[in-house]
């Protein structure tokens, strides 16, 4: 017999109503989880224009500088390809572009890559694996602490120019174990997770010109799943041979005159870039809790296709429209909050139109007349750098966010008179302004569009302002400058014209 009264015992009411608050509690932390803010703590680039790091990055938009030059002698026989006349088969009209210095240049010996591998390697490899390195530093994180770690790697990857330049060479003894995994698409993330130790998930991704850009949404989720607790996001792009130049001067995608002209009147195509981008990002939460500076927040993102459009490569405006809204919904953010729009912008014809409208029936919606959203493209800085052109855009984008200014676009003279301007709420900025705060909120979206017709769109905000906190000990070490500084040397093995050492 209970001494306990039967009072004290909760009723079958009582007990129901526990039951539903727990269930409620579990359904509110699932819907924090898959909403949580994804916080970028650290990122690191090589872009056109002497970009090594954030702050070069910026100087270089800051100040509206155009990063295109003619096609470097260590590439290919420009002259040899050569030809004025548009779409002219086996020829280029194109030869001017957003290029690297130095991408021959690698200090193995820092990763612990023998030389007769190192030779092997896709130049994109080595490049990601430094700015992954870069990147870690950047963020405060010691890189060589990560072993065994469920840190993801994402990396939008699309050429194998270093592979055709190596065929040219017909030589069959360079083809052993290392020429493949020197130029496989897998080898670019997988050698960065190898070298680190890092045991997260790990996966390139082709989509052609989005591949960055879904690379950075495949992260955000791998994160919010719980999946990875830190994850690196990022593209890699270099042109090291001559083919897929003359693929695109086959379909006139080019520019004739080797600018890109976005959303101007005499936009007549795009011009090639390569560089690296690489985003450090963790859980807002875990950022904060580890005292993390963070740079900028990824409110939501969403990746769709064209569907059944016009053409393979036609883009579809309705897709476009659909991803965008898509991106604002799992952000929770209301269309007229946004500040900012990088666009895809490839300086085309037929494509700039298209991604205006769809923009404009998106983001016009609920909008003050007095509050129109600026739209820019760093493609007119550094050129198109097709799977790294997201990425490119969405560190452009935090660092306008975190000067709280929107840097010029280039090369905008006469409005592009297919674009219905006085029905769509856009300005294109052509030289610094200040970035103004709507509802105290400063948000920005990112698009990037691939020719396959995979569409991505990321929503960025301003980073909170750092919480006062104790000190407590950091899930994940922070970085130290104990590491030695890297010796990057040129390697003789560098196939093609005028390369060899």
């Amino acid at each position: 017999m209970s001494n306990s009264p039967k009072s004290a015992e909760p009723s079958a009411l009582q007990r129901a109503a526990l039951l539903v608050e727990k269930m409620q509690a579990r359904l509110d932390a699932v819907e924090r989880a898959r909403t949580e803010p994804i916080a970028v703590i650290g990122m690191g680039c090589r872009f056109p224009g002497g970009a090594v790091d954030g702050p070069s990055y910026w100087r270089i938009l800051r100040d509206g500088v155009d990063a295109l030059r003619e096609v470097p002698e260590s590439r290919w026989d420009v002259q040899g390809y050569f030809d004025a006349t548009r779409g002219m088969p086996g020829k280029m009209y194109g030869t001017r572009g957003g290029f690297l210095d130095d991408v021959e240049h690698f200090d193995a010996e820092f990763f612990g890559i023998a030389p007769r591998e190192a030779a092997s390697l896709d130049p994109q490899q080595r490049i990601a694996l430094e700015v992954a390195w870069e990147a870690l530093e950047n963020a405060g994180v010691a890189p060589g602490q990560l072993m065994g770690s469920r840190t993801g790697v994402f990396m939008g990857v699309m050429s194998s120019d270093y592979m055709a330049r190596l065929l040219k060479e017909d030589d069959a003894t360079r083809f052993d174990g290392y020429m493949a995994t020197g130029n496989g698409y897998s080898f670019v993330p997988g050698r960065i997770s190898y070298v680190l130790g890092l045991q997260g998930p790990c996966m390139p991704v082709d989509t052609a010109c989005s591949s960055s850009l879904v690379s950075l949404h495949l992260a955000c989720e791998s994160l919010r799943r719980g999946e990875s607790n830190l994850a690196l996001a990022g593209g890699v792009n270099l042109i090291l041979s001559p083919e897929t130049t003359i693929c695109l001067c086959s379909m006139q995608a080019l520019a004739s005159d080797g600018r890109c002209k976005t959303f101007d009147a005499a936009a007549d195509g795009y011009v090639r870039g390569e560089g690296c981008g690489i985003l450090v990002l963790k859980r807002l939460s875990d950022a904060q809790r580890d005292g993390d500076d963070i740079l900028a927040l990824i409110r939501g993102s969403a990746v769709n296709h064209d569907g059944a459009s016009g053409g393979l490569t036609v883009p579809n405006g309705p897709s476009q429209q659909a991803v965008v809204s898509k991106a604002l919904e799992n952000a929770r953010v209301p269309p007229a909050l946004v500040g900012y729009i990088e666009a895809h912008g490839t300086g085309t014809p037929l494509g700039d139109p298209i991604e205006l409208r769809a923009l404009g029936a998106v983001l016009g919606k609920g909008r003050p007349e007095d509050r129109p959203f600026f739209i820019g493209s760093v493609k007119t800085n550094i050129g198109h750098l097709e799977p790294a052109a997201g990425i490119a855009g969405v560190i452009k984008t935090i660092l306008s966010l975190q000067h709280r200014e929107i840097p010029p676009h280039l090369h905008f003279h006469t409005p592009n008179p297919h674009v219905e301007w006085d029905r769509i709420p856009a300005r294109v900025p052509v030289e610094r302004i200040p970035w103004p705060a709507h509802e105290g909120r400063r948000i920005a979206g990112v698009s990037s569009f691939g020719l396959s017709g995979i569409n991505a769109h990321v929503v960025l905000e301003e980073a909170p302002r750092p919480r006062p906190r104790p000190p407590l000990p950091r899930s994940i070490p922070r970085s130290s400058s104990s590491c030695p500084p890297r010796r990057r040397q040129r390697w003789p093995t560098w196939p093609g014209r005028g390369a060899r050492s």
